[in-house]
């Protein structure tokens, strides 16, 4: 059995008070430009659709931008596609995630060592 303590975090990125990015939001963004549907995102996340596109209007008045291109339906349906703004946004995140991950090992180290 490890008996080694671990150290938790979680990372969120805000602007004002706002929330634009989390774990949670980079997924849905993966997910809408994986199925080029942020109803099919929703779906794929047991989310509603509501829940997806008020995350995604979020995103975008925090960020002062859009993070998702979206077109109306026709015969084939309507679409939704990433912003290369949202593609920038996704690459920054995951590379804080990174270092916030290597952070947070180095303090479990740092907390273990010093209980021996």
């Amino acid at each position: 059995m490890n008996t080694e303590m671990q150290v938790w975090g979680r990372v969120w990125v805000t602007r004002n008070g706002n929330n634009l990015i989390g774990r949670g939001r980079v997924t849905l963004l993966k997910k809408i430009a994986e199925t080029g549907s942020i109803s099919q995102a929703a779906k794929s996340m047991k989310m509603s659709y509501k829940a997806a596109w008020d995350a995604v209007d979020a995103m975008g008045k925090t960020l002062g931008e859009p993070l998702v291109a979206t077109s109306t339906g026709g015969r084939g349906g309507g679409g939704a596609q990433l912003t290369a703004k949202a593609h920038l946004v996704i690459a920054a995140f995951e590379a804080i995630e990174i270092r916030h991950q290597q952070m947070l090992q180095d303090l479990a180290a740092e907390f273990n060592a010093a209980l021996v």
